[in-house]
């Protein structure tokens, strides 16, 4: 399967091909929500009517399949399409209605979700297609299975957890060339990830994961249609993967967790598409939903061990040296990402405050751990915590949004600052004792100058939060609170990897 062709219209031209539900939650109906929602033109071809609501699928017609190719053609021969989600399919004949259409059309992005198994359990594919499905897969640029369809495709039984599902994502990959979005949703626990995994190196790596929390809703109607609906929409926009699934995620996350509010239907009721538009401006400041995140993170840093004996000076030598290797490492990937938020930045001040605070991870941060660590022996191999973190901080920085990237690299400067701040007070406390092996470092806590670039980072970030939109504030939550916490993580490596 060949790359994705970006489109980066402003205004993408979505066809969604799928099955009708009449309640409104799901299929096309969900299709063209989520295409409006993320700035496309929606379009649609009918391949199935159901008789469902909120409760379950009470029956499923479908047309015959000259009809569908004629609804594809009418479109097509008129419309340049720059994106397609093809949805539920129903039988062999409309399965081989659409592919002789994309055989001669080839759309620049096909974006396939294989609706075999409703949320409800009620099954939307004869099994007799299932085999028809599966041959149309390396047509699609991107596939979005659930988990049990997922299972089906490979013909393997439903993973139990998130790296067999990766596993199991790798191998759909491998076999048909497209990239595959493996869902966490099915998982249990309290967070439920997404990756894209490609083994044809069109991705950035062969997994790219990004985190997220469940949210507990029992309205979950038509989640696989929208996220599917929303990828092709947003990678007509942006031409890259990656940066579709870091905009579409909050914004799904948005949308389940604002669901309740729509008040439709007695069982499993459909997901808030516009809350973005609906969502009150921030009050009180949009830094101080922000640091309303930073608290949990905080509070377990500060029960670690490698921070109470930075304090109090029990550290080992090992830890200490591990953890300024580390963040040696990791302030170079830092300043590249700063200097990235420098060449987004929309005014001139804020143009030089990141590109002083490059330079000051370069050129005073860095020195400071090169000169500690010059003098002893210490492994300087690049650690999973630290590289998971400049992962993420440079994904921020491919996204193009200068308000996430803000978002992404303000906990370095906030709870270093007041983890660092916390420290040098108890060291002064405890009457700045002689011999603690750290001292010269806690000292360097009591940065004026870095209390005052920390300041203008919260202020830059508020202000973006500010001037964003609905849904590019909940990206900026998101990024931010990953961001905290790997902060937390990387206090905690040493120890762990001692």
């Amino acid at each position: 399967m060949p790359a994705a062709v970006p489109t980066s219209r402003e205004v993408p031209r979505v066809l969604a091909i799928a099955g009708s539900d009449p309640s409104g939650g799901a299929g096309i109906q969900a299709d063209l929500k989520s295409i409006a929602a993320h700035g496309g033109y929606g379009m649609a071809a009918i391949t199935a009517l159901t008789a469902q609501n909120t409760t379950g699928v009470r029956g499923v017609h479908v047309p015959p399949a000259s009809f569908l190719s004629a609804q594809l053609e009418a479109v097509s021969d008129d419309i340049h399409v720059d994106a397609v989600k093809i949805g539920m399919l129903g039988d062999e004949q409309v399965i081989a209605a659409v592919r002789s259409w994309l055989e001669e059309v080839r759309p620049g992005v096909v974006v396939l979700d294989p609706v075999m198994v409703a949320t409800s359990g009620d099954r939307l594919l004869q099994e007799a297609a299932e085999a028809a499905l599966r041959r149309l897969l390396p047509l699609a640029h991107l596939v979005t299975p659930n988990l049990p369809e997922l299972a089906m495709l490979l013909g393997e039984p439903e993973a139990e957890d998130w790296a067999a599902a990766l596993e199991q994502g790798r191998r759909l990959a491998e076999q048909t060339g497209a990239t595959v979005l493996v869902k966490g949703g099915h998982l249990n626990g309290s967070t439920c990830p997404d990756a894209l995994v490609n083994t044809a190196g069109l991705l950035s790596a062969e997994v790219v994961e990004v985190a997220g929390e469940r949210i507990s809703t029992r309205n979950s109607h038509g989640t696989g249609c929208s996220l599917s609906s929303a990828m092709a929409t947003a990678q007509a926009r942006l031409g890259d993967w990656e940066a579709a699934l870091r905009v579409v995620k909050p914004w799904l996350a948005g949308a389940l967790r604002t669901s309740g509010q729509l008040e439709v239907g007695t069982g499993n009721g459909p997901i808030n598409h516009f809350h973005h538009l609906a969502q009150p401006e921030p009050q009180g400041g949009f830094a101080e939903l922000l640091r309303a995140e930073t608290v949990a993170d905080l509070d377990a840093i500060y029960g670690l061990g490698f921070i109470r004996g930075l304090a109090d000076g029990t550290l080992a030598e090992k830890e200490f040296a591990y953890y300024l290797a580390q963040d040696a490492i990791y302030l170079n990937g830092y300043s590249r990402v700063l200097a990235r938020a420098s060449a987004l930045a929309p005014t001139e001040s804020e143009q030089l405050f990141w590109a002083r605070s490059a330079q000051q991870c370069l050129e005073v941060e860095s020195e400071l751990h090169r000169n500690w660590l010059s003098t002893r022996a210490v492994q300087t191999e690049l650690g999973p915590v630290t590289k998971s973190y400049v992962d993420h901080l440079l994904a921020a920085s491919a996204g193009g949004s200068y308000a996430v990237l803000v978002a992404a690299v303000l906990p370095c400067f906030w709870l270093y600052a007041e983890v660092g701040e916390t420290l040098h007070a108890e060291y002064l406390a405890a009457g700045a004792q002689a011999g603690h092996p750290y001292a010269e470092w806690l000292r360097t806590y009591a940065d004026e100058e870095f209390a005052a670039a920390t300041l203008q980072a919260i202020e830059i970030a508020d202000g973006a939060g500010r001037a964003a939109s609905a849904g590019e504030r909940e990206a900026m939550i998101t990024a931010f609170r990953q961001s905290c916490r790997y902060e937390a993580e990387f206090f905690d490596a040493p120890s762990r990897h001692s």
